[in-house]
């Protein structure tokens, strides 16, 4: 009997069809990115190489800019001051949001969506707005300076243009940022593990220690992480209710456009820029740039 030899080694009329399916989706989805990258290339990658290239050239081509910025006691104390301002305003914002996530978390649904809305109606009024209701309300003729006086305190402290305020505005407009991102993760924790928790002889406190709060922390790192980067670039609160002894990073680069100095402007932006970016980094080294996505939608 003869036996026919079958050639295995060139690919089949399947293969070819395959591939030029392939091809022509992977084609069709790069038509289909196309205006998404020219928008993104316009809006954002030139802009910020412009921004990156007029660091080192203005007003002559050298790393003049950066030797100032980074040289200049001044320099120093606002990046000072608005880390520290953006760390208070973090764990202001982690005090405040924790026990209002956790009992917007033990909600029903429907009772946690109409809540949740609560949460998010100041986004429906201008920042803007807000702040000058908070330098109406800290004002000496204001409502907390009133109900002071009303008390018998007859040299009520100044709350307005100092740290004091410039926490309670940025704490007023990031704290939705952070419950948001702690209550996507606690309505992911399966509440069976602290029943068997307390059913195993623990506590209502030693539940919440070792059991709830380390299964909470990836909210937790999410909503510092959040709040701490936006309050780095702050630029409408510390200007509005801050005072001299609150400059920071936004309003020292907004000086120096005044002044007509862009190359010192730009090259504290880049520096900023740098720092969050470095933020970013240890987040996806550490914990999973795909987590803070999660937490963050």
């Amino acid at each position: 009997m003869a036996l026919t030899t079958l050639d295995t080694t060139s690919p089949g009329p399947s293969v070819e069809i395959r591939s030029s399916r392939n091809f022509a989706s992977y084609g069709f989805g790069l038509i289909a990115v196309a205006p998404a990258m020219v928008l993104i290339g316009l809006l954002f990658a030139y802009p910020l190489g412009r921004l990156i290239v007029h660091s080192f050239s203005q007003p002559t081509w050298s790393v003049t800019n950066y030797d100032n910025v980074l040289t200049d006691p001044t320099t120093w104390r606002i990046m000072k001051i608005t880390l520290f301002i953006a760390l208070e305003s973090m764990g202001l914002c982690l005090i405040l949001g924790y026990p209002i996530a956790f009992a917007i978390a033990s909600l029903t649904p429907v009772r946690a969506r109409l809540v949740l809305a609560v949460v998010l109606f100041p986004f429906w009024t201008s920042i803007l707005a807000r702040m000058y209701a908070w330098e109406i309300i800290l004002s000496q003729n204001g409502a907390v300076v009133s109900v002071l006086h009303h008390f018998g305190v007859t040299q009520p402290p100044n709350l307005l243009y100092n740290r004091v305020s410039v926490l309670l505005g940025m704490t007023h407009y990031l704290l939705p940022f952070m419950i948001l991102a702690l209550y996507s993760t606690m309505i992911t924790i399966d509440r069976s593990v602290c029943e068997a928790s307390s059913s195993l002889g623990a506590s209502s406190l030693q539940t919440f220690l070792r059991v709830y709060f380390p299964l909470s922390l990836p909210g937790v790192f999410t909503g510092g992480l959040l709040v701490f980067i936006l309050a780095l670039g702050f630029y409408v609160t510390p200007a509005t209710l801050g005072g001299p002894r609150d400059t920071t990073i936004a309003i020292y680069i907004q000086q120096r456009v005044n002044e007509l100095e862009f190359g010192q402007a730009t090259a504290m932006a880049v520096i900023l820029l740098v720092v969050v970016s470095l933020l970013f980094f240890v987040y996806d080294r550490f914990l999973g740039f795909e987590r803070l996505l999660r937490q963050g939608g």
